[in-house]
This record gives C-alpha cells, structure tokens and sequence, in this order.
C-alpha cells in the first residue's frame, strides 16, 4: 500500500511531457518464423563420408507495410552445405519481425527496415538454421555475425552507380520488387 503511494506521488512530481516520446518512435512488436524448411538429399550415405563440406550463404531482406507506422520485415537465409558437388543439407529460414516506426521520413525508415531490424532477427534466424543442421545429425553451424549496415550501404551505391549508368532503371526494379531488398 505504502509503495502505491510512492509511486503515485512519484508519477505527480515527474516532469510534463516525459510520458509520450517526441519525434520518431520504433518498437518491436513481435518476432516469429514464418517459413522453414530442412533437405537432406543424400542421407544416409552422406553420413558415411569425412565431413568436410562447401558451406555457401545467401540472405536476404524485404519488407511490407502491415497498416499505418506497422511494418513486417523478413529476413531469409539460405545454407547449402555440398559434399563431392552434391548437397549434403539445404535450410531456409524466413524469420519475420512485426515492428512500429512511427514519424520516420522516408528514407530513415527504408534505412532502419534494411539494417535495424535484420540486425534484431538476425539471431533468431542463427538459432533455427542451427537447430535443424543439429536436428539433421549435422555438426553444428554456427553463423558469423552479420553487418546489414554495410550491406544496405553497398546496395545503395550500387543502385546509385546503376542510375548513372541507366537512367530511371531502379525506380523500375524497386516498383517491381515491390519493396523488396535483396542483399
């Protein structure tokens, strides 16, 4: 009872104004896989090699507007591990994020959709692709880290260099990705 008290007067005696945030506003609202998958083509004889495997990596990024200030971004990850030319495992994961960006200009939020938030999902995406390669009988795999900082920063210079080069071509393949971003 006595802490009620305390924190109500402590509520009364705060500064007006320190309730409701000024300017541009992000939350995270909810994280979750959207999409999985795990093949392992060439089980069980992979199993009877030395395991010494080319590891190759893609991912990708892409986000839509859910409603008003509420966006979902979608970070993909793929990982091809092959053994004498074959695959020895295939994981996708698509691990999504719902996030609120409230009074950002245009390209603050296309830039805190491409970096912000990929940097949030990122280890979750980590943990499922992990988890499925160990579930596969498969020595774990652990992702390095990733900069979505220096990859937003190169798919920007490389669009600039293209709409030199081509003219009005990117706004044509960024209204056909229809908000899509591929890193």
């Amino acid at each position: 009872m006595a802490e009620n008290e305390e924190n109500n007067q402590a509520a009364a005696t705060a500064p007006a104004g320190t309730e409701a945030a000024e300017g541009p506003q992000f939350a995270l609202q909810r994280i979750y896989l959207k999409d999985c998958s795990f093949e392992s083509p060439r089980s069980p004889a992979v199993f009877q090699s030395q395991w010494s495997p080319k590891i190759t990596f893609d991912i990708k990024t892409r986000s839509s507007k859910v409603q008003d200030d509420i966006y979902e971004v979608v970070l993909v990850l793929t990982v091809e591990a092959q053994m004498d030319e074959q695959a020895a495992f295939l994981v996708e994961i698509h691990q999504a994020g719902i996030f609120a960006a409230k009074d950002f200009e245009d390209s603050q939020l296309e830039q805190l959709l491409a970096t912000v938030c990929p940097n949030i999902l990122f280890p979750y995406a980590r943990e499922a692709v992990d988890s499925l390669v160990t579930k596969g009988s498969f020595p774990a795999l652990m992702l390095s880290p990733i900069n979505f900082e220096a990859l937003y920063a190169q798919q920007k210079q490389a669009q600039a260099t293209q709409a030199n080069g081509n003219g009005n071509d990117v706004a044509a393949v960024d209204e056909a990705n229809d908000g899509e971003t591929t890193q």
